[in-house]
């Protein structure tokens, strides 16, 4: 999310600070993931595909560095690489990623990125098409640049031959309604010109912060948006689902924890897939993951809606889960890594960093979906109620990685959170993908 990544900015910043001695073959690396992931080190090791070679190395700056993902090893961890291998690349697909300001080195950055690890060049296209004046009050364009330029990077790791349409408003999103009527507008201006049929959106707001009537009637007018297009017009959605643990903040600006247990918004609406956040953590050529919870007060978000009732797709769910949800919409759906401490190598105006935050696990989602519309052949649309159908299929545990470790409850907070279980919780939902067997089982499940 938007808010996590200002969070996160001054971490990415003394990483980088501390990685410049890297260089040095006389300097110890720096200790950046606690213990929670392998080292990626040695040469640098290639791998064929479809789309080129792709290098399974980190940047110099970041090769000693222990957590350091590659879109490599990202693709091996999540079965992607076996669908590209086949000629699965996201070709003939469009992910829009919505944001505010965008970046403007975005395009060198990109191809500094694509040369790094051998990837094809992206296809890309930006679009600022609403004429308003431009809103900032949190002077936070540096954080909207790093949230498009780690979307953007992370969505052409896993799709690369898919196009990438960034839509930009001038307005920030912060916290209540602030944005949230242009990011509306980006949406309905997707949906006019049949941009491309999956949205991935990396911001959120908090529930606190929309319970008055303004909150109120912004919401029904996203929920009337969103219910029409998933079910009438095949669009698919993702969203980060908070990196503020099993809470969220309760003022406008954003800076204050709430002492009870919340969810974000729109990560909570029945119509979008959330997205929560994982630790993964790599040995050799297999790896591991446990719910993202971190010493620095990150964390999955996830909980229940105090909006949303129970969607259907969720009480299918056994009784024995479905009884905390009290009737509410449970998040996440599904997961991926999301821990700045083993997360992918980005590159932002001259520096490499590693990606954090549910900013990274929801466009992920969006790169697999594009590969799952290229292999279906069409869009595959609201994909909720199969997602669970797989829940309840004996394909579930090939299709998804369990998580079963971890808690998301909040450290800064002392918010208690939600354990991790066998099959949905509300940490990391139904797992993490296995995107070589997910993707044919959702098609075929979408059918049935």
């Amino acid at each position: 999310m938007t808010h996590a990544l200002r969070r996160l900015l001054p971490l990415l910043v003394l990483l980088c600070l501390l990685l410049a001695a890297c260089t040095s073959p006389t300097t110890s690396s720096p200790n950046t993931s606690q213990g929670k992931s392998e080292t990626i080190t040695g040469s640098p090791t290639t791998t064929s595909s479809t789309s080129g070679t792709t290098i399974d190395a980190c940047p110099k700056p970041l090769i000693k560095v222990k957590g350091c993902q590659t879109p490599q090893s990202l693709r091996l961890a999540y079965g992607v690489q076996p669908l590209i291998d086949k000629g699965f690349t996201g070709k003939g697909q469009t992910v829009i990623d919505i944001v505010s300001f965008g970046s403007p080195t975005l395009q060198h950055d990109m191809e500094v990125f694509d040369q790094q690890f051998g990837l094809p060049p992206a296809n890309l296209e930006i679009i600022s098409p609403l004429k308003v004046p431009e809103r900032d009050p949190n002077s936070d364009k540096e954080g909207w640049a790093g949230e498009t330029t780690l979307d953007v990077q992370i969505i052409h790791a896993i799709a690369p031959d898919a196009k990438i349409v960034v839509l930009v408003s001038p307005v920030a999103e912060t916290e209540g309604t602030v944005g949230l009527p242009e990011f509306r507008q980006l949406i309905q201006y997707t949906l006019d010109h049949k941009l491309g049929s999956i949205i991935s959106q990396s911001w959120g707001a908090s529930e606190l912060t929309l319970e008055d009537a303004q909150g109120q009637q912004e919401r029904q007018q996203w929920n009337d948006l969103l219910q029409k297009s998933t079910t009438q017009q095949g669009i698919t959605y993702f969203s980060s689902s908070g990196d503020h643990g099993a809470t969220d903040v309760t003022d406008m600006a954003g800076h204050k924890l709430a002492k009870i247990p919340t969810v974000s918004f729109a990560a909570d609406s029945p119509w979008i897939t959330s997205v929560g956040g994982t630790t993964l953590k790599r040995n050799g050529t297999t790896f591991s993951e446990r719910v993202w919870n971190d010493d620095a007060g990150g964390a999955t978000g996830g909980g229940f809606s105090k909006f949303y009732n129970m969607p259907d797709y969720q009480k299918t769910l056994p009784a024995s889960t479905q009884q905390q949800f009290q009737n509410r919409r449970g998040i996440p759906d599904v997961s991926a890594v999301a821990d700045p401490y083993t997360g992918m190598a980005f590159y932002l105006d001259g520096e490499w960093s590693l990606a954090g935050g549910t900013s990274a696990s929801a466009p992920l989602w969006a790169g697999i979906m594009a590969i799952a519309n290229q292999k279906a052949g069409h869009s595959l649309g609201f994909i909720n109620p199969a997602l669970y159908k797989l829940a309840n299929s004996s394909t579930y545990n090939q299709d998804f990685r369990d998580i079963t470790i971890g808690n998301n409850g909040n450290k800064l907070s002392k918010v208690t959170g939600y354990s991790a279980t066998k099959g949905w919780d509300a940490s990391t939902g139904l797992g993490s993908p296995n995107a070589e067997k997910l993707v044919p089982d959702l098609i075929a499940a979408m059918k049935s």
